[in-house]
């Protein structure tokens, strides 16, 4: 019992641990947690130093964590939803009503879901209703007042003064190495439906570049994605869609803007329900530096 009081699990380490994990090493961890790299490395060290054993594979061609890191990440998950949890339930005031809210494919495949689930279990009399759609068409149901907020991606310079921004990504032109593209032909595009804001800019740009003929037409990433690894076409995919073999393309097409994920409201939309949900998205998500995909 005294060897376990003199060991100490940190927040904050247990915090940067999985940052690495979500973002794939540790200096763009870091710059999640908005942290110097020296410091996230000075936390992980005084984390293995208080556990005696090593957390991250630190041999070229090792795995990014050992056995005991994978162990402890598993534990790490649940430790982090119950402190941030139980800090959320200690500083709640009692809400009630009922909230209307827009999510993207991808930002409801996220662990967005377990962040409206800590929210209902805070404030039970909350009601929460969300809809699943294209961004283009969450901004029109904003704008029609059928929403009382929504997170919508948008393209860097469309970003409202009143938005609240989660985080950004790149967008980028996608294919398999084995799909060859050759000169004097039409480029085969793969296409999100018609509501998708990527497949206008790319018409757009059509205009005055290479002339892209949409082969693949599907409203899921998941879909996209597949017909990527297929080598069926090019298409535009964020950061985190981008897997395995798929290489960016970055010649004869112009760079595509950058991205933003915004919590984005309906004009008159106020109330102390939605402030306080937009408020611990807003919390997770800056701590997380971003939404995991789901699984």
């Amino acid at each position: 019992m005294n060897e376990l009081n003199s060991r100490r699990l940190e927040i904050d380490a247990l915090r940067a641990l999985s940052a690495i994990r979500q973002h794939g090493g540790i200096t763009k961890a870091a710059v999640a947690l908005g942290l110097s790299q020296s410091a996230v490395s000075h936390k992980i060290k005084r984390l293995e130093v208080s556990l005696d054993c090593e957390l991250l594979g630190r041999k070229a061609g090792a795995p990014m964590f050992t056995a005991a890191g994978e162990d402890l990440l598993n534990y790490a998950g649940r430790i982090l939803m119950m402190h941030d949890e139980a800090l959320l339930s200690l500083s709640k005031t009692p809400l009630a009503g009922r909230l209307l809210l827009g999510f993207t494919e991808d930002t409801a495949c996220s662990d967005l879901a377990r962040i409206l689930g800590r929210f209902r279990r805070l404030h039970p009399n909350v009601t929460v209703r969300t809809k699943v759609r294209m961004s283009l068409v969450l901004r029109v149901m904003l704008e029609r007042g059928e929403l009382d907020a929504a997170i919508v991606q948008v393209f860097d310079h469309e970003v409202r003064p009143a938005d609240v921004i989660l985080y950004r990504e790149r967008l980028h032109w996608v294919k398999h190495p084995e799909l060859v593209i050759r000169q004097d032909e039409p480029i085969p595009f793969l296409s999100f439906d018609e509501d998708c804001f990527y497949r206008k800019w790319a018409f757009d740009m059509g205009r005055d570049g290479p002339v892209l003929e949409t082969v693949f037409e599907c409203s899921s990433a998941a879909g996209i994605v597949s017909a990527v690894n297929a080598t069926m076409g090019i298409a535009l995919l964020s950061d985190r869609y981008i897997q395995g073999e798929m290489q960016i393309i970055t010649d004869r097409l112009p760079p595509p803007p950058s991205l933003a994920y915004v919590v984005r409201r309906a004009r008159k939309s106020r109330n102390p329900a939605l402030d306080t949900l937009i408020r611990e998205i807003e919390r997770d998500v800056g701590r997380q530096g971003g939404l995991a995909l789901a699984g």
